[in-house]
């Protein structure tokens, strides 16, 4: 009987552990959320006449003209300031891509940042590589980040994909109802990939 609690402690340590990775998770998506609400991207225009401040979701924060634009002609002023903006915007949806890249990208196998540089590419008639090679600090693509084991962000929520699949140790032959429903739960998850 004692093999048997010891084997339910146990299997009942990993699921709190697993626990504790999914609130770690958790918390960081209230800490990419703060960083959201604070992003700002700045654009200013060849001449710098214009300059454009976008927010989250290509939200305009601040337009400010300087002397000389307004000695600029209606449709070239209008045409400057249109520019401008989309660079902005177009800045602020890397950023974000940027931010949710490294607080849950990995974690659900996502690249939002090459995703949004190609839709922007295709957009602008381009490739990707002449996109970035024009951004302005030419910006590279975000490598995956390195992997540190006190760090769970990056980890799937219910299972360690880094180690090799173990095969589960073989039930006694009388498996209490308790133990049936602890490797259930396990191997439940394992079954809906």
């Amino acid at each position: 009987m004692s093999e048997e609690m010891d084997r339910l402690v146990a299997e009942f340590e990993k699921f709190q552990t697993k626990l504790k990775q999914a609130e770690a998770q958790f918390a960081k998506v209230g800490d990419m959320q703060e960083e959201l609400n604070a992003l700002e991207a700045q654009a200013m225009s060849p001449d710098r006449s214009v300059t454009v401040v976008a927010g989250p979701s290509g939200s305009v924060k601040d337009l400010r003209l300087s002397p000389d634009a307004l000695r600029q002609q209606p449709d070239q002023l209008a045409s400057t300031i249109l520019a401008t903006l989309h660079q902005a915007v177009a800045e602020s949806a890397r950023k974000q891509a940027g931010i949710v890249d490294e607080h849950v990208g990995t974690a659900f196998g996502l690249n939002v940042s090459e995703q949004v540089l190609e839709a922007q590419a295709a957009g602008l008639g381009t490739t990707v590589e002449e996109l970035e090679s024009n951004l302005p600090e030419a910006q590279p693509r975000q490598a995956g980040p390195v992997q540190d084991d006190e760090d769970f962000a990056n980890n799937d929520l219910l299972r360690d994909d880094r180690r090799a699949p173990q095969a589960p140790p073989p039930a006694p032959p009388s498996a209490s109802a308790g133990d049936q429903f602890l490797k259930n739960l396990f191997n439940d998850e394992e079954d809906h990939r």
